[in-house]
């Protein structure tokens, strides 16, 4: 029985079943015209999740355009830009939902041209898993290592490697396993931990549903099928609490309550906490779902809250916390600085420059900070480290990143969320950039404190050493 067919016997059935499906999220990303938007639209029509007036139009655009003679264009459903479809190809990340009988699937079509390589950055983000498609004819192009690397330095593990187009080299196994093996050398390169490799042609849905007649020697799983069953769950390990407090519910003089969305880990009431960066310490008196607090409700709360609920914590002793603050457990601290290692990924057609400040945004905190310098910035093509003075658009980085005040940080690797941050243009409010937190050094303020004590100490054991055997010569400053 199809999706709609269930729909209509039986509303509430379909509807329980749906919410209880786990969520996938990926990308499909790559070169220029290697079918990343036709493959999504091949998938949204055989998983029959297309309606008819969308398809009616899908085929009118496909005769206006011509760009596939008598067949539909099926990248015309996820391109919906007029210059997309004039040009064919896609300009803005384009995002598609769609669902089988194992599980719910949110889709980030990612452009393919080098000028949208920032709008790529954005979809992958997210994502769980990548899929890069490579057109059979071509192999691996310089789209193809840029996305790669990208995919590896977002912490994407699992890569599907789509070799598409396959029907114009008659599905030639030769083709696909030189291909296979090229991208092989490249994902050891990268690190990349879990790797697929499926030939198919995403314009006749050759191993994309089903597994196709035409590739005999194919003996995997289809495209829709490893995407149902891939286990995309990483090493089980008890994630440390993480809260950043986005607003501070303060309705009259008897509650005060601290909000925001769980980033990472579980908290219970009577829990020890710490408030970040301040450093202040307290337990955990109440916690209350998300949603309007009315007078009936401040007196109930749940014993214990988990990412990613959205909810309001109260304390037993009074501390000032505010927006921009990190709520963790005490006996789990990150650690605080205003010095920072990141990889940034320039987006702006404006160089950026050392030393010129801007506003970084990192979970619910807005700080101004500036890059000190530049450690190498990294050449795609060949993946080798140059020294350079400034970053052009598209360019990624390692640079020491200086904050006018410390935050609570963790690292990419270890919390997406907050180690993440986004680079924005304190006069045009463009965002320009987007990071990871790769490390976090000691405060800048605080190398200046050891600095002069350490000076200080040095100084007055000489000092001493002066008084007592030379009296005569005895230091005045000290």
């Amino acid at each position: 029985m199809s999706q709609n067919s269930k729909i209509s016997a039986d509303i509430e059935t379909y509807l329980k079943e749906h919410e209880n499906k786990d969520m996938l999220r990926f990308l499909t990303c790559g070169s220029v015209d290697d079918g990343k938007s036709t493959l999504i639209g091949r998938m949204l029509y055989d998983s029959k999740m297309i309606f008819d007036d969308q398809l009616s139009a899908a085929e009118n655009e496909s005769k206006k355009y011509g760009t596939t003679g008598e067949k539909i264009d099926m990248a015309l459903l996820v391109d919906g830009l007029q210059s997309e479809r004039e040009q064919g190809i896609t300009i803005d990340v384009a995002y598609r939902f769609f669902a089988t009988d194992k599980r719910k699937y949110i889709i980030a079509d990612t452009p393919g041209h080098e000028q949208y390589t920032r709008n790529m950055v954005t979809g992958a983000s997210t994502a769980d898993v990548a899929i890069i498609l490579i057109d059979a004819r071509k192999g691996i192009l310089t789209q193809t290592r840029r996305h790669s690397f990208i995919v590896s330095l977002l912490g994407i593990e699992h890569v599907i490697v789509a070799i598409n187009k396959m029907d114009l080299v008659d599905f030639n196994e030769e083709v696909f396993n030189s291909i296979k093996a090229d991208y092989e050398a490249l994902a050891k390169e990268l690190k990349i931990k879990h790797r697929y490799y499926i030939p198919l042609s995403a314009l006749d849905g050759d191993n994309v549903v089903d597994v196709s007649e035409k590739t005999p020697w194919y003996e995997e799983r289809p495209l829709l099928e490893l995407l149902d069953t891939m286990d995309i769950s990483k090493e089980i390990k008890e994630e440390a609490f993480r809260l950043p407090v986005q607003y501070v519910n303060r309705p009259n003089l008897d509650f005060r309550g601290f909000c925001g969305t769980i980033a990472a880990g579980s908290v219970k009431i009577g829990d020890d906490i710490t408030i970040l960066p301040s450093g202040k310490t307290t337990k955990v008196k109440g916690i209350i779902n998300a949603g309007d607090i009315t007078e009936a409700d401040r007196e109930v709360t749940t014993e214990e809250a988990y990412a990613p609920m959205a909810v309001t914590i109260t304390m037993e002793d009074e501390v000032d916390i505010s927006r921009g603050d990190m709520i963790v457990h005490t006996k789990s601290l990150p650690r605080v600085s205003n010095s920072l290692k990141v990889m940034l990924v320039w987006m702006d057609e404006e160089p950026m420059l050392t030393g010129k400040t801007y506003d970084i945004k990192r979970a619910t905190s807005v700080i101004p900070g500036h890059f000190e310098h530049i450690n190498y910035k990294i050449d795609v093509n060949t993946y080798q480290r140059t020294k350079v003075d400034r970053l052009e658009l598209n360019d990624i980085a390692s640079c020491k990143m200086t904050l006018t005040q410390p935050i609570a940080a963790d690292s990419y690797e270890t919390n997406r969320l907050t180690g993440s941050f986004i680079v924005v243009d304190r006069v045009t409010n463009n965002t320009v950039g987007a990071g990871m937190i790769v490390g976090v050094s000691r405060r800048e303020e605080d190398l200046e404190k050891i600095s002069t004590r350490e000076y200080t100490d040095a100084e007055r054991a000489l000092n001493q050493y002066i008084r007592d055997n030379f009296p005569e010569w005895e230091c005045k400053k000290c």
